[in-house]
């Protein structure tokens, strides 16, 4: 499996958007190694464009390439389609699905009989002109799921640990720096049971207020932040499981 094992997660509140992914890569169990997975597309004054990617790394670096270069216009005299000149999110989230299911297609091909995956997710968020900012969900065949307020978040990759945690306490309304040490929980939690997600994690913090600074974080092995919230969130979690009442029938054998 190349690169497969990776964690992403999106969220987008009233608010503002945050996405954490982490940098780990597997191709194989003797070769771990860094690879950065979330991309800055555009950052101008008119638009923001980021996308985060879960997958093969081939098909990830094929389709960044292919946006970089821009794809084919409807007919062979018109002008190559790019992310600087897309009008809407929905139609930044159009051309990378499309660009997506080209490169898995091409990909896919080259490794046709081997074990190698040549899936791949991809969570695409940003704003372009005076629209709000959005978040996709895109497959490998290039289709999409937007966010919406009733499930503020999206995820890719080895979901499954970080999930509960958001489920509980992400809401529309999460003011940013609480969704980020939400975020920053669920990969904790997603470390804790699968030692294939791994710092550096990279994250990005984008303000509904556009008179607000984008933060670009790298959170490293040795962030003192990251370290305390773990320990933290452990001893917190200890200390509810204590304060909640035994079960009656471990305490009364008659009632079993």
């Amino acid at each position: 499996m190349e690169g497969v094992m990776t964690y992403c997660v999106g969220m987008l509140t009233e608010n503002g958007m945050v996405l954490i992914a982490d940098t780990r890569t597997n191709a194989g169990i003797d070769n771990i190694s860094v690879f950065k997975k979330l991309h800055m597309l555009v950052e101008n004054e008119e638009r923001l464009i980021v996308v985060a990617s879960a997958g093969s790394l081939s098909v990830t670096q094929n389709m960044l390439s292919s946006l970089e270069e821009g794809l084919p216009g409807d007919t062979p005299d018109a002008p190559l389609r790019t992310l600087h000149t897309v009008p809407t999110m929905f139609r930044a989230a159009q051309l990378v699905g499309e660009a997506v299911s080209a490169a898995r297609r091409s990909i896919g091909m080259v490794l046709a009989g081997t074990t190698i995956n040549a899936g791949v997710s991809m969570l695409l968020g940003g704003r372009i002109g005076d629209g709000p900012l959005k978040l996709y969900l895109i497959y490998d065949e290039g289709n999409f799921i937007e966010c919406n307020p009733d499930a503020p978040f999206l995820q890719i990759g080895e979901l499954k640990y970080g999930k509960p945690i958001l489920d509980r306490t992400l809401t529309w309304d999460t003011q940013l720096d609480e969704a980020v040490k939400v975020g920053l929980i669920s990969f904790d939690s997603t470390m804790r049971s699968n030692l294939s997600v791994g710092r550096p994690l990279d994250l990005i913090v984008v303000p509904s207020d556009r008179a607000k600074d984008v933060l670009h974080v790298r959170v490293g092995d040795d962030d003192a932040y990251f370290n305390m919230l773990s320990r933290e969130w452990g001893r917190l979690l200890t200390e509810a499981r204590d304060t909640i009442a035994d079960p009656p029938f471990m305490l009364d054998p008659e009632g079993v």
